[in-house]
């Protein structure tokens, strides 16, 4: 992401399309430009990435990378928003870039039809401005951690489960902890998944809605940014949570005097 000034130019299409955002203050004309000028890599088009992706596109981000391999199942559609029934047994990168461009033909949507983890991460992370992570699984959220905080990338990170949900966001650039300061053994963390545990599907479009609403915020520097804090979210008391999250001083990831954990 440039300090510099984006460039100002708009089509008279593209000024009633983001006229609601340009009439923020806080955004403006040059903010809706940054967006434009920005990138994002979006890793799972499950029931986080959906309203997630759907939004970051909406906004006008002007590159959107998608990371899934999966194929889409009709157990899918009870969260997944960004699929239809006939949308089933087709790639969900796929069919997710077409809902996606369909909604704004103005940006770039690339697609990754691979496992997110350890061997293809590094060479999709360096691409892009900043990282949103909502996959459903642990081994996965910790190989995203540590590729971004390795490579100095900024990540918003959300995670649900029955009736809850959680947010965080980290940014090495800027200090703070990281993800392995929350959760420091990745072998200690046996969370069932959706399918053993279940999930209340419009839990993920909350939590999906609050992770675009923190990506947006970190591109454009606006507000009190979510970095050094976590998010609770339960849906069944209406109840907001949050708590502090300092940076702890032996975390194996960004502790002092510790190995580079990706």
């Amino acid at each position: 992401m440039s300090n510099e000034l984006p460039d100002l130019s708009f089509s008279d299409e593209a000024v009633l399309r983001y006229s609601r955002h340009i009439l923020l203050p806080e955004v403006g004309a040059i903010g809706q430009g940054r967006l434009r000028d920005s990138s994002i890599l979006v890793i799972g088009a499950g029931g986080l990435g959906s309203p997630l992706a759907l939004y970051l596109a909406a906004a006008g981000v002007g590159r959107i990378g998608i990371v899934d391999h999966d194929i889409i199942e009709l157990s899918n559609l009870q969260r997944q928003i960004i699929f239809e029934t006939q949308d089933v047994g087709q790639n969900k990168v796929d069919r997710a870039a077409s809902r996606l461009t369909n909604l704004n033909p103005e940006i770039e949507i690339v697609t990754y039809p691979v496992r997110a983890d350890r061997s293809t991460l590094p060479g999709l992370i360096g691409a892009y401005d900043l990282v949103c992570d909502g996959c459903d699984n642990f081994q996965t959220r910790y190989a995203v951690a540590d590729q971004c905080w390795a490579a100095g990338k900024t990540l918003i990170s959300g995670a649900v489960q029955r009736f809850e949900g959680t947010l965080s966001t980290f940014a090495p650039r800027k200090g703070g902890p990281c993800y392995r300061c929350l959760y420091p053994d990745a072998d200690a963390q046996d969370a069932p998944s959706c399918g053993e545990a279940g999930i209340f599907g419009s839990v993920t479009g909350v939590i999906g809605s609050l992770m675009a609403t923190e990506a947006l915020k970190e591109l454009l520097s606006l507000g009190t940014s979510m970095r050094g804090h976590v998010l609770l979210w339960n849906a069944l008391d209406a109840s907001f949570r949050r708590f502090d999250l300092p940076q702890d001083p032996e975390c194996p990831c960004c502790g002092s005097g510790r190995q580079p954990c990706a």
